[in-house]
């Protein structure tokens, strides 16, 4: 399996789940496998229910196609107080190993860009770990436009491709970076004292890992609102992923609107939480081997677990859900053009496309957003791209009521997920409240008002860039420094990587998914053969009919419009 909680293993373990065998061959299956499904979904436009007092509860379906209530807020990360141009003089290089999966890597990078302002440092381009799942060394320049992100930038840090050489007594001399280990969440108090008086010692250092390395919370709306410009507007992916990406959505949004749903329902996901139980004595003994070589020592009792909403929702709870909410009946229908990509769809390139698919999706679900990294940068995006709808079950409300339908109790159940669900957000602003992350909520900090009583709210003036232009210019700055190493246009050849959803038993809950009216017991998941190569982009869920296609290809204009400026 992909290993997105590298941080929560024991020091020393090797990535793979041992012994090889039949987990090897899981994998294999794993990176030959794509399906890519969508849905059509017929749906009741409002469900109404009693739940005891005189008011009722409704989830209005037709509602959640559309963006979630704004509240007068709009996406901005541009300064707001002074904001100094890097200067000429830095105190040196930073160099970062960024590990984990994309989306883990993507935040890494954000940090990055803010450790070398933090430091007044230039920072060199971060270096993208040659993932330990999918073994992919496409790198930065395979993934992400480089001189877009460079010259995005180029108001906040000083970036090079490279540490330059140097000539030292007329001889030609490299600089060795430094190497260190941040702690985990570090402080910028680490940055500001040992890691820059060793930069200064050095003239580069070299952090590695450098996942989770700078802590989250800081108290300086500006330096978070450099994180937003990093992750929304400088990250942008190669044409050739932003293309593909492309095709699919406009496949999709063709039959009208579609939801992506992120099944969280993995091996590594379900060895992290404990949740063993529903599975065969056979599969129990291979996610306890695997938690054993991957994961801290822990004694985890599932139905404990469940009952706190550490627990991944099954496919068949997934699908009892959105029957619940409203999604009716389901007929899967795989796109041929769709069906083409499985060949050639492998890799961080494919996780990139799966991202850009989720975040244009009309409404985004995953059911499981704790240590996902996935799912939570996508929460974020989609928030900061306009408030696009999300449905985010709450696990630990809806375990009762799951529970009981399991143990006979099935009168009311439809009405009970529906009053959980409606104390859930769908999209809109909301306080952050810890454990959710910045990066899958940064509001405030990253969104303004254009009337407020509040100063700090308010959004900042539409001559900012120019501003920020004038500032630049004044520094004389050389703008060839970015390119001062190898030339930018040099590009790697594209590499298609394979989708990144693999789903535990999802064969035998394909026909629950495609058949959600039925009312059904639940069966026995498995971790074995075919099983396992059932992969998705994840589903897509649409409404029948084309009638909605018009009106999504505005919506999705006017929304990449508004997403081009800061």
């Amino acid at each position: 399996m992909r290993r997105r909680l590298g941080h929560h293993r024991q020091h020393g373990k090797q990535g793979g789940v041992g012994g090889r065998g039949l987990s090897l061959k899981l994998l294999i299956a794993v990176f030959v496998a794509l399906l890519i499904c969508t849905l059509s979904l017929l749906f009741s436009a409002t469900i109404t229910a009693t739940d005891g007092s005189s008011a009722p509860s409704e989830i209005n379906v037709e509602k959640l196609w559309e963006s979630a209530n704004s509240g007068g807020w709009r996406p901005s990360s541009s300064p707001r107080t002074d904001w100094p141009s890097p200067p000429k003089e830095t105190n040196g290089y930073l160099r970062v190993r960024c590990n984990g999966g994309l989306n883990q890597q993507r935040s890494a990078i954000c940090n990055a860009v803010l450790a070398a302002r933090i430091m007044n440092a230039t920072l060199v381009l971060p270096e993208l770990d040659a993932n330990s799942f999918w073994h992919d060394d496409s790198g930065f320049h395979g993934i992400y436009d480089v001189e877009h992100f460079i010259q995005s930038l180029r108001f906040d840090v000083r970036i090079v491709e490279r540490i330059p050489e140097i000539r030292k007594n007329g001889k030609t001399k490299k600089i060795k970076a430094f190497q260190l280990r941040p702690p985990r969440d570090a402080p910028i108090s680490w940055y500001t004292t040992y890691a820059l008086k060793k930069m200064k010692e050095h003239g580069a250092i070299y952090l590695t890992p450098f996942s989770h390395r700078l802590a989250e919370e800081i108290d300086n709306p500006e330096y978070q609102r450099l994180r937003c410009r990093v992750n929304y507007h400088a990250l942008i992916f190669k044409p050739d992923i932003m293309k593909l990406s492309e095709s699919i959505v406009d496949k999709l949004r063709a039959h009208g609107h579609f939801m992506a749903i992120h099944l969280r329902f993995e091996m590594d996901m379900l060895a992290f939480a404990g949740c063993f139980d529903i599975f065969s004595p056979a599969e129990q003994k291979i996610l306890k081997k695997y938690r054993m070589e991957n994961f801290a020592k822990k004694t985890l009792v599932y139905k404990e677990r469940r009952a706190i909403g550490k627990c991944p929702l099954t496919p068949e709870e997934v699908g009892l859900l959105l029957r619940a909410m409203g999604f009716r009946q389901f007929h899967q229908d795989i796109p041929s053009s769709c069906e083409e990509l499985a060949a050639n769809a492998q890799g961080l390139i494919g996780s990139a496309v799966d991202y850009m698919v989720c975040l244009l999706s009309d409404i985004f679900m995953p059911t499981y957003d704790g240590p996902s990294n996935f799912a939570n940068n996508l929460l974020g995006h989609r928030l900061y791209y306009g408030f696009r709808t999300n449905i985010r079950p709450d696990r630990k409300g809806l375990a009762p009521v799951f529970i009981a339908r399991e143990e006979g109790q099935t009168a009311g159940f439809e009405e009970a997920v529906r009053r959980v669900m409606l104390k859930t957000n769908f999209g809109g602003p909301h306080k952050r409240v810890s454990p959710e992350s910045f990066y899958t909520n940064s509001w405030p900090e990253c969104f303004c008002q254009m009337e407020t009583q509040n100063p700090a709210d308010k959004c900042p003036s539409e001559n900012v860039m120019q501003i920020l232009h004038s500032q630049l210019e004044s520094e004389n700055m050389d703008l060839e420094i970015y390119n001062q190493s190898d030339s930018i246009g040099a590009r790697d050849s594209l590499y298609i990587g394979s989708f990144r959803f693999m789903l535990i038993g999802l064969k035998s809950y394909a026909p629950r998914l495609a058949g959600i009216s039925e009312q059904t017991q639940m069966e026995p998941r498995s971790l074995h053969g075919d099983n396992l190569a059932w992969r998705a982009l994840p589903f897509m869920l649409r409404p029948a009919g084309p009638k909605h296609a018009s009106s999504c290809k505005r919506r999705g204009d006017e929304r990449s419009a508004q997403s081009e400026t800061w």
